[in-house]
């Protein structure tokens, strides 16, 4: 029964409010109306500032990704091609004609396809020639270079030498290009660093690796195999290193004579003449000899530290040097140049009394010493960096030079003689 008359109580409230909410309808309504707008707006706003921050951090995470993905020019890495095995005719007729002409010690063939051939390597290529019969085996492996038309190329060859039953392989990197006239040459050293270091890039990815390590095996391989094989070729390269050397000795002698001739005609009043002394010293217990030869008889034995006048060094490997008065000789490779003195010695005085009393070292350059390099193969110095430059005289093989600068252009800069000079980086370490 009281459930009941609440149940009308209650119909009776809802009944009396809508009645009310309809009486007062005009003021009820609009109000309705504003705050339904309030809450729309309300959400409207927190909407558009939520969208606006997500947007916000979207753009940033998506630059950060950007700057993430995008590398410095050091980081780029080099493209990864494919090693093509005898891909292009031309190139490989251009290698077989290069070849062949080494073989036959063709400098004029070789000079036409070759735009970087001086006058160390003409000899010797020359020299080299007269061993060998012919290249049998050329396989030319190729990989884009960095412009149109250019290739990076290793060709693997087996050369045939003369009275030697088994080709030896070998291989060789080079870079090719292309003429105006449509013509493939070999660009061998005077490129830029940027493709110096592409090449570098490129000589280092794994199918260029496993080839050169291929070729080194089989190389190796047949070296151990063949002791007669062996010996020649440790002959061969002393060999030519010897005769390059006397080569470009007896040329510089040559240059060296007739200007000397004129000097003493039209400079026969002059009061003295240059002299280089060079003191060099021991690095380890060795032999001095009578000659240079291993065969020679024993003089002394010469110790670490013990210092010598350098009077010459060879091509050959030897060194000859000053020693109880008298000349002597010692393996280069034991030996390392300390010091150099260029010096004005008076003809007109007597040879003890110049040395002790007017001797006069010239003055040194104002470029500073950044250590020393290596001569690695002999080599002609140049009194500017250009192969047509004047010869200042000719650096061997073992032979330390003072380092002042080691340029981009491919040249190396020195102290020679008391002055600046030049000689290619490639030939010295």
């Amino acid at each position: 029964m009281s459930h009941s008359n609440q149940d009308k109580r209650h119909g009776a409230t809802e009944k009396s409010m809508t009645d009310w909410i309809m009486d007062h309808s005009k003021i009820v309504l609009p109000l309705v109306l504003v705050v339904c707008v309030l809450i729309t707006v309300v959400l409207a706003i927190n909407a558009n500032k939520k969208e606006a921050l997500e947007k916000e951090a979207q753009q940033a995470a998506m630059a950060v990704a950007s700057e993430q993905a995008l590398p410095s020019v050091e980081e780029l890495e080099t493209p990864q091609f494919e090693l093509e095995e005898n891909a292009y005719p031309e190139i490989n007729n251009l290698i077989r004609t290069y070849y062949d002409a080494q073989a036959a010690g063709d400098i004029e063939t070789i000079s036409s396809l070759n735009t970087y051939l001086d006058e160390i390597e003409t000899i010797r290529v020359q020299e080299l020639s007269k061993y060998i019969d012919s290249y049998p085996v050329l396989n030319v492996y190729t990989k884009p270079g960095l412009a149109e038309n250019t290739y990076v190329a290793y060709v693997y060859s087996e050369v045939q030498f003369s009275d030697v039953d088994l080709p030896l392989p070998g291989m060789q990197t080079y870079y090719i290009g292309i003429n105006d006239a449509g013509d493939y040459f070999i660009n061998d050293g005077t490129y830029d660093d940027t493709v110096w270091n592409y090449i570098k890039e490129i000589t280092l990815q794994d199918d260029v690796v496993d080839l050169n390590n291929k070729v080194v095996v089989e190389y190796n391989e047949l070296l151990a195999e063949d002791e007669e094989l062996n010996e020649f070729i440790a002959y061969l390269k002393e060999k030519i290193n010897e005769d390059v050397g006397e080569i470009l000795a007896e040329a510089e002698s040559a240059e060296e004579e007739t200007p000397a001739a004129d000097t003493s005609q039209e400079e026969g009043n002059a009061q003295g003449t240059f002299q280089m002394i060079r003191t060099a010293r021991a690095t380890d217990v060795v032999n001095i000899r009578t000659s240079d030869s291993e065969e020679a008889d024993k003089i002394d034995k010469a110790q670490v530290g013990q210092e010598f006048t350098l009077l010459e060094q060879k091509g050959n490997g030897w060194s000859r040097v000053e020693y109880n008065g008298k000349d002597a000789f010692i393996k280069s490779d034991y030996l390392e140049i300390v010091s150099e003195e260029t010096l004005i010695v008076d003809t007109t005085a007597p040879a003890e009394e110049t040395q002790e009393e007017e001797g006069e070292v010239l003055a040194a350059s104002n470029d500073a010493s950044m250590g020393t390099v290596k001569v690695i193969e002999n080599v002609r110095v140049r009194k500017s960096a250009s192969t047509e430059a004047e010869s200042l005289g000719t650096v061997y093989v073992g032979d330390e030079l003072e380092l002042l600068m080691k340029q981009a252009d491919g040249w190396t800069k020195i102290k020679y003689q008391g002055q600046n000079a030049y000689v290619k980086s490639e030939y010295v370490e």
